[in-house]
């Protein structure tokens, strides 16, 4: 058991074999436990259960990650990667329409949200130009930039000669 503990890569199962070999060893209250281990009291009832349950394989569990999933990571890029290649090509792909694709696939409705995930999980990203005014003007803009720059340079001098007087 020590030797499952200290060997252990993954923190997450090093964590589990620690709770365990403190309840082998030193058997003592939960709370206890928890506080050696830096975990919560729930997590020790449970290890411990779970490892009286089924061995070694109630504490070798999947462990933490996407446990309610339509598609696997794998499947979920080949379901994309039609959308993907006709991006590339300039075409575009809204979400919509990836989300009608996907209930296709699934066999029922999704939420937005559901397929908003999957395109973030899977690097896709909206650039969206700035929002612009409608009554904007240009030429007003050119016209702003040429005459507030001498103004700001000349308030900006005042300020500087201001402070360099009061020190």
């Amino acid at each position: 058991m020590k030797t499952k503990w200290q060997q252990e890569p993954r923190p997450f199962y090093r964590q589990r074999w620690l709770i365990i070999y403190n309840a082998l060893v030193d058997p003592r209250e939960a709370s206890e436990i928890a506080k050696h281990t830096g975990t919560t009291v729930a997590m020790v009832h449970r290890v411990i259960a779970s490892y009286n349950r089924l061995g070694i394989a109630g504490v070798e569990t999947s462990g933490k990650g996407r446990r309610r999933q339509y598609r696997s990571w794998k499947e979920e890029q080949a379901f994309l990667a039609p959308f993907f290649s006709r991006a590339e090509r300039g075409e575009i792909a809204t979400a919509k329409e990836i989300k009608r694709a996907f209930e296709a696939q699934v066999g029922h409705e999704v939420h937005k949200s559901t397929i908003s995930r999957l395109l973030k999980r899977h690097g896709w990203r909206k650039p969206m130009p700035r929002p612009s005014h409608p009554k904007e003007s240009l030429e007003a803009q050119e016209q702003f930039e040429k005459t507030s720059l001498p103004a700001l340079q000349q308030r900006s001098r005042l300020a500087h000669l201001r402070t360099n007087a009061q020190s």
